[in-house]
């Protein structure tokens, strides 16, 4: 390595040449290589912090591993060590500039890793940056590893790791509809089928009924993480574990389970394990799921505050942002807007995962990186989208309560109470003339003398139109007369 003090950089040599690389970057020749290489997405994987923090997760455990089993110096482990652990601190992550996508089924990412560890551990050693000779990226950083096993077992820790994130959102949304459930608990409405009038229900058990949902979401989020706790560290190139010494694996098992505080396992067969993806594929189709039934929440919502004047406009959504550049007073529901392009962005995120494993060839998969940006950006943005529609719309959501009363009133729905009481064939003519009178069911019902004002009264409260206090005893059906079915 020589430095150029009138250009400040420094010259790197790989088995292609030299380059010149900038001499206070802590990335090196591998990096510079790249990022001539895949200037694709202009995002650097530093984007995703975790992953960058699982890098050095599995550097640290490495250097432990190779310090106790013999193979590496205890001062070179040391300093490596200490530099992994600044960077799992958050220092440096800047440094991690390789795209998010690029050929080589992750070596330029295991490459940045080596390089800025290596070079942050010898300015910690008082040496120049780019002194290999006293400190190696590939010789001692990536002392024992292979990209095809740092890479994959990176990614699994990293989602392990966003994953707690974006289930501690999950969970407090779910509360904000709980919330909002037992603030509407009273409020009856008229439900839907097929865009259709139904029966009555509470605004109460709609909101409910989403936070149920989304319960059940965090239930299969948490089965398929432990997906992600079968690693392949010590299987090297193809999972034979050339060049790693035989009591490396179990050894760096033990030290990133120390590290990371995730239950992990070695898979028992390695060869199988570094080829096969499976585990990224079942798991985003988890993150899918969620999405599409955040989305149909969301739909929901929009539905629901649609109006104010011509629409639905059962809940009102809080105002956000003004809503158009030519309708003064417009206001859109923005934020139910942009959660469903986030679960159309996953979606479409999923699909890649799965024809980028199902692309996987003999002894390796080389499309490791694009499954790692598309699981990575959905779980990141599902975990923001999340936030805003939890701060920004759930917890100010209100209840239009006196139109929602009017709905219910007029509402034919209705009559299926009354059902058990005056008959199906009864209760369908009072529901048409209802529908061509305008009148109020319950006002048809006293009048053509099926039922007293106070029964009916009763049957039609909110507790039993909403199925709180259901009728379960069997119920006499009284026979209406003739003019009433035919009017």
């Amino acid at each position: 390595m020589t430095l150029d003090a009138t250009t400040r950089t420094r010259t790197e040599t790989d088995s292609l040449g030299t380059l010149e690389i900038p001499a206070d970057a802590y990335w090196g020749i591998h990096t510079a290589r790249a990022l001539e290489n895949f200037p694709i997405a202009k995002r650097p994987i530093s984007v995703y912090p975790d992953l960058v923090r699982a890098l050095a997760m599995v550097k640290q455990a490495s250097a432990r591993a190779n310090r106790e089993i013999g193979v590496l110096d205890p001062a070179k482990a040391d300093l490596i060590d200490r530099a992994a652990q600044r960077v799992i601190d958050g220092e440096f992550h800047d440094e991690f500039t390789v795209g998010v996508i690029q050929g080589g089924a992750g070596t330029s990412t295991n490459m940045n890793a080596n390089e800025v560890i290596t070079n942050i551990a010898l300015e910690m050693a008082g040496r120049e940056k780019g002194d290999y000779a006293f400190l190696s990226p590939i010789d001692d950083t990536n002392r024992s590893q292979s990209t095809n096993d740092v890479y994959p077992t990176a990614i699994k820790i990293g989602l392990a790791l966003t994953l707690k994130s974006l289930l501690e959102e999950l969970a407090l949304l779910r509360q904000s509809f709980l919330a909002k459930a037992d603030e509407f608990h009273d409020v009856l409405k008229v439900g839907r089928t097929q865009l259709q009038d139904a029966v009555p229900m509470t605004l109460g058990q709609e909101f409910h009924g989403f936070a149920t949902t989304l319960g059940e979401d965090y239930s299969r989020l948490t089965e398929n993480a432990y997906l992600l706790y079968e690693i392949n560290m010590g299987a090297t190139a193809i999972g034979t574990g050339i060049t790693a010494h035989a009591g490396y694996g179990k050894a760096v098992l033990r030290h990133l389970r120390e590290i990371t505080a995730l239950d992990l396992e070695t898979a028992t067969d390695l060869v199988e394990s570094t080829s096969d993806t499976g585990a990224f594929m079942s798991f985003s189709s988890s993150l899918k799921r969620n999405a599409i039934k955040l989305s149909k929440i969301c739909n929901d919502l929009r539905l629901l505050s649609s109006g104010p004047q011509a629409g639905l406009g059962e809940i009102n959504l809080p105002p956000r942002q003004a809503g158009s550049s030519i309708m003064p007073g417009k206001v859109n529901p923005v934020i139910p807007e942009v959660v469903n392009q986030v679960a159309f962005s996953v979606v479409g995120a999923d699909m890649t995962v799965t024809m980028a494993v199902e692309g996987g060839q003999l002894q390796l998969n080389a499309f490791e990186p694009v499954i790692a940006h598309s699981i990575y950006q959905s779980i990141t943005w599902m975990r923001q989208a999340m936030w805003t529609l939890r701060v920004n719309c759930v917890d100010g959501i209100t209840a239009n309560r006196e139109r929602l009363g009017a709905m219910v009133g007029s509402s034919v729905g209705v009559v299926t109470a009354l059902t058990p009481f005056i008959g199906y064939a009864a209760a369908a003519a009072l529901a048409k003339t209802a529908l061509l009178t305008h009148r109020n069911v319950a006002d048809l019902v006293v009048e053509a003398g099926l039922m007293s004002r106070e029964e009916v009264t009763k049957q039609l409260s909110p507790a039993r139109l909403s199925g709180l206090h259901p009728i379960t005893q069997a119920i006499p059906v009284q026979r209406a007369a003739d003019s009433v079915v035919e009017e």
